[in-house]
């Protein structure tokens, strides 16, 4: 959700502000912008931008950055080695050119600031309210625009005396705002009279700064930095950090390090009362390669059919058939504690609360622990019992989700054990919780999250199987299973194989605009899945729900033709969901079954058969999704989308 990136350095920085912002365009967003500091000598008349502040150059479009790009070329390009910007998914405002990101203020002696944000800002308004009484003239409706006057606002009431070497007003005037303000941020702001200075803030929502050659690169993640740089440094909440690079001379010789065609000084890191800050710089966890489509037309089909390669990463280490049990380096400091657990909460939003509630039956049926899933969006409102031995999990592709943050945070407040299930190394999350478990699937670019999901439900059954041994399980019945999931990845890279057989299927009912998910067991959250992925990304409306609960009211909605997913495995459900099925093609329903392999009475009762390997019921969820992302994945193209960005989706959603 939304996009930063910025730069200050020896270099040109347009060139590395578009090509992160397209990085970043998986996020979801709906405008874009960039603002860059002319360069002295540069005749900004002659350049022709479509907007000028004092010496900062500004260009935003609404829709594509290829759009911005254009605007970009046609005004003559903006020229600089300084510079902010921005991708925005519209919260405050509709979607117009002059809601999109950068904002500007100007200060009383004539400083100009562009600023750059992702978040929300909740007591704007009141701010707004304030800062016209002092004069403020506003042109959008953001909360972003507020935030950009308040600091031109405070500008002028820093005090210039200071023996920091390279002091800024702008960082101490951003200190100064974020201390008035109430939400969630991330921020990155220039200041004209400040040619060599970027500022950088956060609290709630990720920001990162790249250490590159003679440059500094801010992001809201690393796949806008990867090309330029594998070190960076994660801003933790609360802090601020004051980045300088620019030409030799332009600031105490005798405090220049040197690069290739200037000087970059060491990053300044503060907390908002100005209390310095340590900052370990690291390796990013990926790398160039595998943010690159290569030969596939779009990143979801590029994350679908990575699932085996994926999935062996994620169990690699931890599955050991040989010794019969399960490795989880990150809980080995807790086993205790989780040994005495006496109850389980899995929370999360979307694709990851139904791996959650994968989660849940995982820990009930394996290890005998009482257990539920709750959407963090909800959980964090409630007054939620947590009793002595409550363990909960949060489960996240970025590790920056708001409202399961949120949820996180309320639990461990209430004496919870926090666990966490996330993607992204070094995430907001996967530093709030007490330990954790990484997926290990690489980044994951389509907004419709895929390798994530079996990421996620292969790391739950991990944690599953761990607690069933330590409580309940027999040694044998562990070997069984462990044998069983080591095969997993040989059976999805099976299942990739049938996507033009899906294809084909999906073409024959992908005009109809109403579809059911059905499934039981194991295999009901499957279905909550496959109705949430069709809805993503064709927006075909699909409901998702337990077999049996069709005949509570939605088979109503059954009529001639009408598409039905059944999950219809070999299990102990299985005669209840052929009864299901007679049903929906009494009705009649077209019926699409995902099957075992070598069930061929289902073939008499179905219009089209997905068949998956047969394995214990607690691991087929890990098979079962796979052909209901393809299909959803086909019916999206054969309708005519861009399944990589959905319509008013984002990809990570850091706010409520």
């Amino acid at each position: 959700m939304c996009g930063i990136v910025a730069y200050v350095g020896s270099g040109s920085a347009l060139p590395v502000l578009l090509e992160g912002l397209k990085r970043l365009e998986y996020r979801g967003y709906d405008s874009a912008g960039v603002a860059v500091l002319a360069p002295e000598g540069v005749d900004r008349a002659a350049a022709s931008p479509p907007q000028v502040f004092g010496d900062l150059q500004l260009c935003k479009a609404v829709g594509r950055v290829a759009v911005l790009e254009d605007a970009v070329a046609a005004a003559g390009g903006v020229e600089g080695a300084l510079g902010i910007a921005h991708t925005r998914w519209a919260t405050h405002g509709k979607v117009t050119e002059a809601n999109a990101h950068p904002h500007v203020g100007e200060s009383a002696d004539g400083a100009t600031i562009a600023l750059v944000h992702n978040g929300t800002i909740e007591n704007y308004a009141a701010l707004r309210t304030l800062l016209e009484n002092k004069g403020h003239a506003f042109t959008s409706e953001t909360d972003t625009e507020v935030l950009a006057k308040l600091v031109a606002e405070m500008y002028g009431k820093v005090d210039t005396r200071s023996e920091d070497v390279g002091f800024s007003r702008l960082e101490h005037a951003l200190r100064l705002a974020l201390r008035e303000v109430t939400g969630a941020y991330a921020v990155a702001a220039v200041c004209d009279a400040e040619p060599c200075t970027l500022v950088a803030a956060r609290k709630g929502s990720p920001l990162i700064v790249g250490v590159a050659d003679g440059a500094y690169v801010v992001a809201s993640d690393g796949s806008a930095i990867v090309s330029h740089t594998s070190r960076a440094v994660t801003l933790d909440d609360g802090q601020v950090v004051r980045l300088q690079a620019g030409p030799a001379g332009s600031l105490q010789p005798g405090q220049d390090a040197p690069c290739a065609a200037g000087w970059v000084r060491p990053m300044h890191t503060t907390t908002l009362e100005n209390e310095a800050v340590s900052h370990e710089v690291a390796d990013l966890e990926f790398e160039l390669e595998q943010i690159e489509l290569g030969d596939y037309p779009h990143y979801m089909l590029k994350e679908i059919m990575e699932q085996p390669a994926t999935l062996r990463t994620c169990l690699r280490g931890r599955v050991d058939v040989r010794e019969g049990r399960i490795v989880l380096g990150g809980l080995n400091a807790l086993s205790r504690e989780l040994v005495r657990a006496k109850r389980f909460v899995f929370t999360g939003q979307g694709t990851a609360y139904h791996a959650g509630l994968i989660g849940e039956y995982l820990m009930e049926d394996l290890a005998k622990l009482p257990s539920r899933a709750t959407y963090a969006s909800e959980f964090r409102y409630r007054n939620p019992l947590i009793e002595a031995g409550t363990v909960i999990v949060a489960v996240s592709q970025s590790g920056e989700t708001a409202d399961t943050m949120a949820a996180l945070q309320e639990a461990k407040e209430r004496g919870a054990l926090a666990l966490g299930a996330v993607n992204v190394v070094g995430s907001t999350m996967a530093r709030e919780t007490d330990a954790g478990v990484y997926l290990r699937v690489g980044p994951e670019i389509g907004v419709a999250s895929t390798k994530a999901f079996v990421g996620q439900v292969a790391v739950l059954t991990m944690l599953a199987l761990f607690m069933g041994k330590r409580r309940v399980m027999s040694q044998a019945d562990m070997e069984t299973y462990l044998e069983h999931l080591d095969r997993i990845p040989e059976h999805v890279a099976s299942l990739v194989r049938q996507s033009d057989y899906i294809k084909g299927k999906a073409a024959e009912v992908v005009d109809r605009d109403n579809w059911l998910f059905l499934g039981r067991g194991y295999n009901y959250p499957v279905a909550l899945e496959g109705a949430l992925k069709l809805k993503e990304i064709s927006y075909i409306h699909a409901e998702g729900m337990p077999a049996a609960e069709m005949k509570h009211g939605p088979i109503a909605l059954i009529d001639d033709g009408m598409p039905v997913v059944f999950i219809a495995t070999r299990g102990s459900q299985y005669d209840k969901v052929m009864s299901n099925i007679e049903e929906v093609r009494a009705r009649g329903g077209r019926v699409l079954a995902v099957a075992t392999e070598g069930d061929t009475d289902i073939e008499r009762y179905s219009d089209a058969v997905f068949r998956v390997p047969d394995v214990p019921e607690p691991l087929q969820p890990l098979l079962t999704v796979v052909p209901l992302q393809l299909l959803s994945y086909h019916a999206a193209v054969l309708r005519g989308h861009d399944v990589d960005k959905p319509r008013n989706l984002a990809k990570s959603v850091t706010v409520e």
